[in-house]
């Protein structure tokens, strides 16, 4: 008899992931090992006698995963230690300690135990002090992702693993929706996502799976989890969202939104990849010989490859890409597509853009 058709779902989808993680990684070693023989005649490294030579063998990759000791990080971590030693790929374990409520050290030591109780290392529990730049919710996402990041860039992992649920994910869409900010909002949270240096340092095996899913198979394993008090606070947004706005979406639209949000970020993902290709490519046609803007160029392109040039000109400028909204890019558009003679704008981080003679100038003011 197999395992729970929750604890099955689970592991197919870590072991599906890992499968990715490891051929990356394999391939990667590979290409690496190639360079250094082209380039030295020889390789360092555990060598292992095959078919009368020597060859090198590549190590094992080390994923990570972040673990808050809920249920969907819980379920994910067992999935994690049940499914990376069949694939000879090192699992270890991280747990940041926000410091926003009274014990959590005491929690985050409960839950190095328990992912230590299941097999992974390393393990480790990380202190963070918590901004206010952006909000409480937004603040505590910074700094757990700078742990996360220095974890992985201390440990050498090749990933780390996130317990994101389809059920977040549909929350992350409305979110999105409300915020008006346009289709790379409406695309959620992404499967692969990087770090500082690392391109697809974050995965979220999870995406397809409900919250339910990752609950019952925590249940049926006999894994202890801890309910954040955070998650049902009403002042928190996404809480409010959770408890009374997604439910009242399915008393008037009927059940099925949580998957039909989830499918919108997936579409929506697609056509904001491919119109940021798109902008990629034509930046360069829309600048004259000194590198600047010319607006009769730039408004010949469809608007939003249009205002995707700009966005990247005024992040590029030094305006901070979290504090850059919709309104501030329509603004910079206005100056092209309706100019009156209208004065310089003013964007965060004292970035100035202006229209002269014909050419868009985006600087430090």
């Amino acid at each position: 008899m197999g395992p729970h058709p929750a604890v099955a779902a689970i592991r197919l989808a870590v072991r599906r992931v890992l499968h990715d993680i490891l051929t990356e990684h394999s391939r990667t070693t590979h290409s690496r090992t190639a360079h250094s023989r082209t380039s030295y005649g020889s390789t360092t490294g555990e060598l292992t006698a095959s078919d009368g030579a020597w060859h090198e063998r590549p190590p094992s990759p080390l994923v990570l995963v972040a673990c808050s000791g809920g249920a969907d990080s819980m379920a994910l971590a067992s999935a994690l230690a049940f499914e990376a030693p069949k694939l000879a790929i090192r699992a270890g374990g991280i747990t940041v300690d926000h410091g926003l409520q009274p014990g959590s050290d005491l929690r985050a030591e409960e839950v190095v135990l328990r992912l230590r109780e299941l097999g992974l290392d390393p393990v480790e529990s990380t202190a963070v002090t918590v901004g206010r730049v952006g909000g409480p919710e937004a603040a505590a996402r910074d700094a757990r992702y700078a742990a996360l990041d220095a974890a992985a860039e201390r440990h050498g992992a090749t990933a780390v693993l996130l317990g994101h649920t389809r059920d977040d994910q549909a929350e992350t869409v409305l979110l999105g929706l409300a915020r008006g900010s346009g289709i790379r909002s409406l695309s959620g949270m992404a499967a692969v996502s990087g770090g500082p240096g690392a391109a697809r340092r974050y995965r979220r095996p999870f995406l397809q799976l409900d919250r339910q899913t990752a609950r019952k198979a925590c249940m049926v394993q006999s894994l202890p989890v801890w309910d954040d008090p955070h998650n049902t606070d009403p002042a928190y947004t996404r809480s409010r969202l959770r408890h009374e706005g997604l439910p009242a979406l399915e008393k008037a639209l009927g059940k099925g939104v949580v998957e039909a949000l989830a499918r919108t970020a997936r579409l929506s993902r697609d056509d904001a990849d491919a119109l940021d290709a798109w902008a990629g490519q034509a930046e360069a046609s829309v600048r004259d010989a000194t590198g600047l803007l010319v607006c009769a160029k730039l408004y010949a392109l469809p608007p939003a490859v249009r205002r995707r040039i700009l966005r990247r000109a005024a992040i590029e400028a030094g305006a901070p890409a979290g504090s850059l909204f919709a309104r501030h890019i329509e603004e910079i558009d206005r100056l092209i597509t309706g100019w009156r003679g209208q004065g310089a704008i003013n964007l965060p981080g004292r970035v100035v853009a202006q229209r002269q003679g014909g050419r868009l100038v985006i600087r430090q003011g």
